[in-house]
């Protein structure tokens, strides 16, 4: 029955809402992932700066990474290959491409709809900007719901399935031995809350990438001859001009989309719990922030994952198996059997980042349906761990069936909401680009020019405009500062 309601809803309605929407926002945005392409290294490093009390603009990108980076990556990718074949990874790319102007819409409004909290920390994301920006709470609610039963259940249990069979194929540990080890050392982090959460992202994300793009380069180099035709082939493939994988259109498709949401999560409205959290200049600037970490995350991590499979000489045509053996024994075939291992060490960092960064996606979620209720946290931090080790036990089909549907449903939601709301992103892109066109280096938000909006004045206070500032700027424009 999972099958059969998942090859439905992720099959066809994902496809459409993804891509469809994903274009539509990229053609009315006139291509903002592309105009403030190069742009984005420049917010890039400015977000390296730190905020005293609150989390950085950069330690919010090392958490969004610490989730999109993970057994998708690998696993997933694997898998899109062995049922897509090449074409599939052509399509994860069209999926990033309009990807990207998905994530930075919903990540600029979750940052436009921020609220402080109690303890004088921001928090934010989907619910919120449905709340405050539609006036509709119970949808906010349903929203709440599914990110946390997608995130804090489905895609851990899929996350821990990947890493402790990758384990056992490699060194031949017990899956449910390595999924108790697992659960004892996330739960010590997760009693830390968000800002232990985010000094292990700091440590681990940057690292764990690092290496593995520098390993997967090296397998690239040593083959580079080949790449050419292998991107050929690529391309053909996707649209069944390839004779070897010619019956492979419609997978390609399918798995490309599929996988390449899993890998990158544009569109998912998870990355926005974590954009809202950053102290910023002005909510565009997480927003093309995030649109980066979207083009990473496929464009140069999955890519290299995909490559290193279709170079190593392993992967044929009609492979049975799943992908994490596939990504496994195409390393090994090249550089000797210490590649299975590393995959195996890789995964186990991706997926350690990753299920933290689920995990606080979901304790957002159950903050705001529930508010502060300590004995809620306890038990949802309980039933994680549970579904952890599920997860290390139970079949891959399964895991990934249950977790494809509810990232279907969550995506629906969440989408639909963007495009209700899209008026207001191209008002905030609209404020940004001005500001830059007038030549402010770091433009800032006014609320006081949002007063029409539900917003947090804690959040964003109004500001008082300055008659000097710190560079001349064209006559009758005026720069406010924070």
């Amino acid at each position: 029955m999972l099958e059969v309601i998942n090859d439905f809803l992720s099959g066809k309605v994902l496809i459409l809402l993804i891509v469809g929407l994903g274009s539509y926002f990229t053609i009315r945005s006139r291509f903002v992932q592309l105009r403030h392409f190069f742009h984005m290294f420049a917010v890039f490093r400015d977000s390296l700066k730190s905020s005293a009390g609150q989390l950085s603009s950069f330690q919010a990108l090392m958490l969004s990474l610490a989730g999109r980076v993970g057994a998708g990556n690998i696993a997933g990718v694997g898998i899109a290959v062995t049922l897509g074949g090449p074409g599939a990874v052509f399509w994860m790319w069209v999926t990033a491409l309009v990807g990207m102007s998905s994530s930075f819409f919903e990540c600029s409004l979750g940052q436009l709809y921020k609220r402080c909290d109690s303890q004088g920390q921001y928090r934010g994301g989907p619910s919120y900007y449905i709340q405050h920006g539609l006036g509709k709470r119970w949808l906010g609610m349903v929203m709440a719901v599914l990110l946390l039963v997608t995130f804090g259940f489905a895609f851990n249990g899929l996350q821990s399935h990947a890493v402790t069979h990758s384990l056992n194929n490699a060194f031949g540990l017990n899956t449910t031995y390595t999924g108790i080890g697992l659960a004892v050392l996330l739960g010590l982090v997760f009693v830390g809350g968000i800002k232990r959460i985010a000094k292990v992202a700091d440590l681990l994300v940057p690292v764990k990438t690092l290496v593995y793009i520098g390993v997967t380069l090296y397998v690239i180099v040593l083959q580079f001859d080949h790449v050419p035709a292998m991107l050929e082939t690529i391309v053909k493939s996707a649209f069944g001009l390839d004779q070897a994988f010619g019956g492979l259109v419609g997978s390609a498709i399918v798995m490309g989309v599929k996988r390449g949401v899993f890998a990158n999560e544009a569109g998912l409205g998870s990355a926005p719990n974590v954009a809202a959290v950053a102290q910023v200049e002005h909510p565009v600037a997480q927003g093309v922030v995030q649109a980066f970490s979207v083009f990473l995350d496929t464009f140069v991590i999955c890519t290299c994952t995909a490559l290193l499979i279709l170079l190593s000489g392993f992967y044929t045509p009609g492979f049975e198996g799943d992908g994490i053996a596939l990504t496994q024994n195409s390393l090994a075939a090249v550089v000797g059997d210490w590649g299975r291992m590393f995959i195996s060490v890789a995964l186990a960092l991706f997926v350690f980042t990753s299920i933290l960064y689920n995990y606080y996606l979901g304790e957002n979620s159950l903050r705001f349906i529930l508010g502060e209720n300590r004995k809620a946290l306890i038990g949802y931090r309980g039933l994680v761990l549970a579904l952890i080790l599920w997860g290390a036990v139970e079949d891959l089909g399964t895991v990934f069936a249950f977790a494809d549907i509810t990232m279907t449903l969550l995506a629906f939601v969440n989408l639909i909401a963007l495009a209700m709301l899209f008026k207001i992103g191209l008002r905030l892109l609209k404020d940004y680009d001005a500001q830059r066109k007038a030549g402010v280096k770091t433009p800032v938000f006014d609320s006081s020019q949002f007063a029409d909006l539900d917003l947090d004045t804690k959040a964003w206070p109004a500001l008082p405009a300055t008659a000097a500032t710190a560079e001349p700027l064209p006559h009758g424009v005026v720069q406010t500062q924070r």
